[in-house]
């Protein structure tokens, strides 16, 4: 029987897992190559906000700790890239469009970690924002996508908590290092909730994604869940949220949230954030750097 579009859909309306090797429509695909490897793109340049700060951290512990974290995220890296290549696409061609423009990753990314503060707020509020976003991808559509996502899951987890934990520390300790928490939390909130993408008016994405599950929930559900969950978290960390208009809405059962300044998201994933330079320039000579190691392993694989 001759595979359609009707029949591809009556299938993922079934919540069964599409497999490599089966048939589905070509937008699908390219929708699934987009966003599986924009997705690893981000894990990758991730690595460098952090990395930044591993010969500074304040003690042996939270060096080991940040090492650690930035070692799993190069993991997620890899475990990214290998899905969506079982789409047709190789991991080189992937890097091309990455160093040419032509491929995004997380706007997040390209705003500078300025004190030890930020190490934090990037853990409670960047991998916060991940979570959210990432744990619906557990039962998304297409299977090497959704397997790989739980192992990511659990590792973000702990990295959400060490964050949290760092700002913890910070908000109880001097004046000085309660200050700085919440200059850092001041300068990441508002890239954080940029995290989700555009409304989802705005979003062309969207609709389709959700039609065919690759997406179980909109930008702004997701967004308004992650308000929620930092606006009472916060509290604990007897900080705020640099929002004048967050205020709980009974009526509606949610916080209400001031509005997202656009113009700056599009501005940085169009290449003119902070560092959207200085993270493109590091990724691309990290792979000429790395070209002997690449070159040395397939010599030694097709000398066996």
């Amino acid at each position: 029987m001759q595979v359609t579009d009707t029949h591809f859909q009556d299938k993922i309306n079934a919540d069964i897992k599409v497999e490599p090797k089966e048939w589905m429509p070509g937008k699908y695909r390219q929708t699934l190559i987009r966003q599986i490897s924009q997705h690893a793109h981000s894990e990758i340049v991730g690595m460098l906000p952090e990395g930044a700060w591993i010969t500074r951290a304040p003690s042996l512990k939270r060096k080991a700790i940040l090492l650690a974290k930035v070692q799993d995220e190069a993991g997620h890296g890899l475990y990214l890239y290998s899905a969506a290549e079982t789409l047709g696409i190789t991991r080189d061609e992937m890097v091309e469009q990455l160093h040419s423009g032509k491929a995004k990753y997380s706007s997040i990314f390209n705003y500078p970690t300025l004190t030890w503060a930020d190490i934090g707020a990037i853990g409670w509020l960047v991998d916060g924002a991940a979570i959210i976003n990432q744990v619906p991808l557990c039962r998304t559509s297409y299977g090497p996508y959704a397997r790989a996502m739980v192992r990511i899951c659990r590792e973000e987890s702990f990295h959400q908590r060490q964050g949290f934990e760092i700002l913890l520390t910070l908000s109880k300790g001097t004046q000085a290092q309660h200050d700085m928490a919440q200059d850092a939390i001041n300068r990441w909130w508002w890239p954080s909730l940029m995290m989700f993408g555009p409304p989802d008016d705005d979003s062309p994405n969207t609709a389709q994604s959700m039609q065919w599950k690759i997406k179980r929930q909109s930008n702004d559900e997701l967004r308004q869940k992650f308000v929620d969950i930092c606006a009472e978290q916060v509290k604990a960390l007897e900080l705020t949220l640099p929002d004048d208009k967050l205020a709980w809405n009974e009526t509606r059962g949610h916080y209400d949230f001031g509005e997202i300044n656009w113009d700056e998201f599009y501005q940085v994933i169009s290449g003119n954030g902070p560092c959207n330079k200085e993270r493109m320039t590091a990724r691309v000579k990290a792979w000429e750097d790395g070209a002997w190691v690449r070159e040395a392993a397939m010599k030694e694989v097709i000398g066996q």
